[in-house]
């Protein structure tokens, strides 16, 4: 077959991870079938190397209303089999058989504050349009089926569960000293980590909360009378409300925000965390409790949506909007040493039932069954 995927998100947050690794694990999976990668150069050259059988479809980043009508008439000549997008933000047109992975609901269930409600209508039938179209819907978590099948009527029978995996590049990123790291950044106290995209669904002003919570019944003494709340994410400088509600809570001194840092850094810093945070209200799968676990990390999560079903029991999880369960939740990890071990040696072992591999074995088997469909 001839199998067309969309690359074109390669060098975003969350998405790009998705690419990246099946692309690559598809190319050490399938030497039959024959791939055009939709992209730019740059977004060909960040996959590095790949099998003979995997060739660049050039297309250059436009406007979101000229790929509507480019995309389509590019395709018309590639005459592909399937195509994969790998986005809900899909053209009207796909002039061949459609499989579309939907990461979440997110922009549905948690839409921008300031959109308006034609943006918020605009986002909710653009994503059912594609539901509709596709022949085949890859959710990454049961979750997120159900909330395709639920929000958008979908046909349950042509929405297949695939479930995503620890980013390859995170295992093979090379190894720092962890002493160096630390003095670098300054962190000489123990601390709980949070990593992820800074969004409102993400919760993370009320795990400030919860941190101030508990920082008040620690007390200033003892081992954990220093404890800080290192906070990791993305265009933290678009989020002033969580500076707001640091200084709200009182605890300025003992939060800290970090950008975007590279996955040797990050690694550091989940080993060196005395638990890792993740209360958010909403995930379509989770990836940073399952960096954490492989780090031997402990993880606090939210007992909501992906999580429960891909954390299960190696993670103490709790209701994120209730902020004095969240601090109970990390106080508990804290200061009871055999609870904390139970999680760690649990995430460990829970971390290995996820595997690119075999995600890209379910779908190439999911390109085979629709493209064999008359």
């Amino acid at each position: 077959m001839r199998i067309a995927i969309d690359i074109r998100k390669i060098n975003e947050f969350g998405i790009g991870t998705y690419i990246w690794n099946l692309v690559r694990s598809i190319g050490a999976e399938d030497t039959v079938n024959e791939y055009f990668l939709i992209g730019s150069e740059k977004n060909y050259q960040e996959l590095g190397p790949l099998p003979a059988n995997f060739s660049h479809f050039r297309r250059e980043a436009t406007s979101r209303w000229r790929d509507q009508l480019l995309l389509p008439m590019a395709l018309m000549k590639l005459k592909p089999d399937v195509v994969h997008l790998t986005h809900h933000e899909t053209p009207i047109v796909v002039p061949s058989k459609l499989v579309v992975t939907i990461h979440d609901c997110v922009h549905i269930l948690f839409p921008p504050e300031n959109a308006s409600r034609f943006h918020n209508y605009r986002q909710y039938m653009q994503t059912r349009r594609v539901v509709s179209r596709a022949a085949q819907v890859i959710a990454v978590s049961n979750s997120t089926r159900d909330d395709i099948i639920n929000i958008f009527r979908a046909d349950p029978s042509k929405v297949t569960v695939i479930h995503n995996a620890l980013d390859n590049r995170f295992r093979q990123s090379e190894e720092e000293d962890s002493a160096q790291v630390l003095e670098r950044y300054q962190l000489k106290d123990p601390f709980i980590l949070y990593s992820g995209r800074i969004r409102p669904h993400k919760n993370v002003d009320r795990l400030i909360e919860a941190f101030a919570v508990l920082k008040s019944e620690l007390g200033d003494s003892g081992p954990l009378g220093n404890l800080k709340l290192i906070i990791i994410g993305d265009e933290l400088s678009q989020h002033q409300y969580l500076r707001l509600t640091v200084v709200r809570s009182g605890v300025q001194q003992d939060v800290r925000f970090f950008g975007f840092v590279p996955y040797s850094i990050l690694r550091v810093f989940y080993q060196s965390a005395a638990l890792f945070a993740f209360p958010s209200l909403y995930e379509g799968f989770g990836l940073p409790p399952l960096e954490a676990m492989a780090n031997r990390t402990a993880v606090l999560a939210s007992n909501t949506s992906s999580l429960p079903e891909v954390l299960e029991d190696a993670a103490m999880l709790v209701n994120p909007e209730n902020l004095f369960e969240i601090a109970r939740g990390m106080k508990l990890i804290l200061q009871d040493d055999t609870v904390r071990q139970k999680l760690i040696e649990k995430g460990a072992r829970q971390v290995t039932r996820f595997s690119w591999e075999q995600a890209a074995k379910s779908v190439v088997a999911t390109y085979e069954r629709v493209g064999s469909r008359g």
